[in-house]
């Protein structure tokens, strides 16, 4: 998932928060054709066994906060859900599923990946600000997948996004890369750990230039630009914290599912730095709830 970074340009500072959801449409909307090969979705839907290596992982963690450490019969949104192949992880986990994202192609191949799934599934089209809204419903689990946190602007109104969508005793689950690894020059081939981006949010956000995908660096896109926003991990938790919801858990993790950085090395985990893993952490964790 590693491209290059740069501050927006004067040019940049000229677009509205409506003009960098759509560049990043865009090129989301341009990605649903190759991740759909990449995610391996025929083998996803050919064994009604599988699921998604993000859910297998994340399911281990949300566990010990959900009601006998199972999601069978609960409610269960995923905010950012891509093409659905984690939401439908969920639905043959037993929960009963919907998934938002703000991609109408994203959407329409959710939709006919549950299809070809046999699986019950609601997907609908709408941005994290607006997915409430849409949603008209309470749910017992608000559920983010890894790799979503740093497309999104403005985090206070996605925590409130959050609360509206949990019912009284909800759980909300988060895992994502680690601000910190944000931060380091994911160029370098030297192993050389070097803070060159920003770790605060304050300054807008960050634009990209990359003509490929995370899930197949072969695909070259058409729709190049990009823009995500960075942000610390208080910048997370405290939004979350003020609109009312009650911290449970919260962890650092030395593995990450992607090769986020030159030098990463595959495990049976998932990527990790090789040979001191304890120097940077590389995804956090957090279950919160929405009290009674």
């Amino acid at each position: 998932m590693a491209a290059s970074r740069s501050s927006v340009s004067i040019e940049d500072w000229t677009m509205s928060g409506d003009d960098f959801t759509e560049a990043n449409r865009a090129n989301w909307d341009e990605r649903v054709a190759p991740h759909l090969i990449a995610y391996g979705t025929d083998n996803f839907t050919a064994d009604p066994a599988a699921l998604s290596d993000v859910v297998r992982t994340d399911y281990e963690l949300m566990a010990p906060y959900l009601p006998h450490e199972s999601v069978e019969g609960l409610r269960l949104v995923h905010l950012q859900c891509h093409i659905g192949t984690d939401t439908l992880s969920w639905a043959r986990l037993g929960a009963d599923v919907t998934g938002i994202d703000f991609s109408s192609k994203a959407i329409s191949a959710a939709r006919k990946l549950a299809d070809n799934a046999g699986l019950d599934a609601t997907f609908i089209e709408a941005t994290v600000d607006d997915a409430a809204d849409y949603a008209n419903s309470r749910f017992d689990v608000v559920y983010t997948g890894i790799g979503a946190i740093t497309w999104l602007a403005d985090l206070e109104k996605w925590a409130t996004t959050v609360f509206r969508l949990l019912k009284p005793g909800g759980l909300f689950f988060i895992r994502d890369g680690h601000p910190m690894l944000y931060s380091v020059d994911d160029e370098r081939t030297d192993g050389q750990l070097v803070l060159t981006s920003p770790y605060f949010s304050g300054h807008g956000p960050l634009r990209f230039d990359e003509g490929t995908t995370y899930a197949d660096d072969a695909v070259q896109l058409n729709n190049v630009t990009t823009y995500e926003w960075p942000h610390s991990l208080s910048e997370i938790i405290q939004p979350l914290l003020s609109v009312g919801l009650e911290l449970l858990s919260f962890q650092e993790h030395a593995v990450i599912p992607w090769k986020a950085l030159p030098s990463m090395v595959p495990t049976h985990h998932g990527f990790e730095l090789p040979g001191g893993a304890e120097r940077l952490p590389l995804t956090f964790s957090l279950a919160a709830r929405r009290p009674l």
